[in-house]
């Protein structure tokens, strides 16, 4: 071991470097905000003055413009690079404090020079983890200086028609191309194409799946300052921050309830990788709590498995029901599964490396729509349910991927999503056994639901793992709690803890 690298980990505070990740973006910030300046300029302008002088001049202010949005894209980069580097830093001085803690705990002493001095069982593994922290916080220093470095270099392309040293560009791709052929187009662009593509035509750019998490994230930060809806000023609240993982905004819409794509960490260089897809009255309003459930998970599975980045994503980008009767129908999840497996396809293209481990949740209706894409070709590791009304099949052995659920048993759902079968032999109970007969039919959950059996009953198929009683529907993710350990776990690729 490298007594300046223990040293200089052993002292180094992450937040140093998030302080310099937020500084970026704030000057990112200043620069939307000098360009936005320009837009009006040029419009009175073209009002007032005619002619070839005044072409030039307006047709200059646009260039000015594009040649700050290109500022931009490279201040995001810089936080990007700075934000990630910050994290694993974190991880790396967890995983060195967790084999400080061990070694005393032993009897063991790590001296100065990070040599490990005594003897016990544990001393291997106190050599492991002081190993591990110090590889990986060197990895992430070479990789972060690497990119660093390639943003020194970068320059405004004096090519615009295609990548350098290329004469015969690939056919830029149509919102029908798969993912595979979108990245094969993106990688073969030169860097200066790719960032000026970004800074120019954001609209096209921004929700393509097959374009890399940290692409997409740059040009829906640049079309954020166009939109002007309900829930978007808590969307760029949520992007401008990032104190743990750094959000990265892979989709949003505005229209209709609003749909948002928020990854927490680059899912493109995690290890583990979570799609969190939620349910019921889902929309861009009320978001903001759906992206922290899934945070949660994420943090956790970091304090669990702190060598292995960890990646969260809300995806909703499905019209999700508003009302009862909506739910009652499964066609809104059947149109979503076909997003969902476009979604996870590209996650497995554009990830960096080996394939990263992938887990797909999906909380109350959102499981039927996990369920109906699983339900087919899926690129995903697992799935899982959490307080679902039914997931379209009634066995585990009818999806593509192998199935974990969970239900609270105070969750209300197993109560009110019962089936059209289920609900008429309860009615008929409750009027055959007087006074006691509507609290047995009613009183005890329902394995036959809504959309099929309840994926929590040991007859689907699907590895079980136990969750607070006390949960209620939104419980699960309450943190020091039971449920939320197992989806951190889950998401870890580790086993749950199985006692209740």
């Amino acid at each position: 071991m490298s007594p300046a690298t223990y040293a200089r980990l052993r002292m180094t505070d992450p937040d140093r470097w998030r302080t310099a990740a937020l500084a970026w973006r704030r000057w990112a910030a200043l620069a939307g905000a000098l360009g936005a300046e320009f837009g009006p300029v040029a419009a009175r302008l073209r009002a007032a003055w005619s002619g070839a002088t005044a072409s030039a001049v307006a047709d200059a202010l646009v260039a000015f413009r594009r040649r700050i949005a290109l500022f931009r894209v490279l201040c995001w980069r810089a936080d990007q690079v700075l934000s990630e580097f910050a994290s694993a830093l974190a991880r790396a001085r967890d995983l060195l404090l967790r084999a400080r803690g061990r070694a005393e705990r032993c009897g063991l002493v790590i001296d100065d020079r990070g040599t490990v001095h005594g003897s016990s069982p544990e001393r291997p593994g106190v050599v492991a983890e002081l190993s591990a922290a110090l590889s990986l916080a060197a990895t992430a220093d070479t990789e972060a200086t690497t990119r660093l470095r390639s943003l020194v270099t970068a320059g405004s392309p004096g090519n615009t028609a295609g990548p350098s040293g290329d004469s015969a560009p690939m056919p830029r791709p149509d919102c029908t191309t798969p993912p595979a052929e979108v990245r094969r187009w993106w990688d073969h662009l030169s860097p200066d194409r790719r960032n000026w593509l970004l800074a120019t035509e954001p609209a096209a750019l921004g929700s393509t799946a097959g374009i890399p998490a940290a692409d997409r994230d740059v040009a829906n930060r640049l079309l954020l300052d166009d939109q002007r809806a309900a829930g978007v000023d808590e969307a760029r609240a949520r992007v401008e921050d990032g104190t743990v993982l750094r959000p990265y905004l892979m989709g949003l819409d505005v229209s209709g309830d609003g749909r948002a794509v928020i990854a927490l960490g680059d899912p493109d260089r995690a290890r583990h990788v979570l799609t969190h897809v939620p349910g019921m009255t889902s929309d861009l309003e009320s978001f903001g709590g759906e992206l922290t459930r899934a945070e949660r998970v994420a943090v956790r599975a970091h304090e669990i498995a702190p060598g292995e980045a960890v990646s969260a994503v809300l995806w909703l980008d499905y019209d999700a029901p508003d009302f009862v009767h909506e739910a009652w129908s499964d066609r809104q999840a059947r149109e979503g599964a076909e997003g969902l497996r476009r979604f996870q396809e590209s996650l497995r293209v554009t990830h960096d490396g080996p394939p990263a481990d992938q887990t797909v949740l999906g909380h109350s209706y959102g499981s039927l729509v996990v369920g109906a894409a699983a339900a087919g070709s899926f690129a995903a590791d697992r799935v899982v349910f959490v307080g679902s009304p039914g997931v379209g099949v009634d066995s585990a052995a009818q999806l593509s991927v192998p199935a974990w659920s969970t239900t609270s048993r105070s969750d209300v759902i197993q109560y009110a999503a019962v089936s059209p079968d289920s609900l008429v032999r309860d009615i008929v109970l409750a009027g055959r056994v007087p006074l006691i007969g509507p609290a047995i039919a009613f009183g005890l959950p329902e394995d036959d639901l809504w959309f099929g059996r309840n994926p929590s009953d040991p007859a689907f198929g699907a590895r079980v793992f136990p969750s607070q009683a006390d949960a209620g529907h939104l419980g699960y993710w309450d943190p020091g709690r039971p449920a939320l350990d197992a989806l951190a776990r889950i998401t870890a690729a580790q086993e749950p803890v199985t006692r209740p």
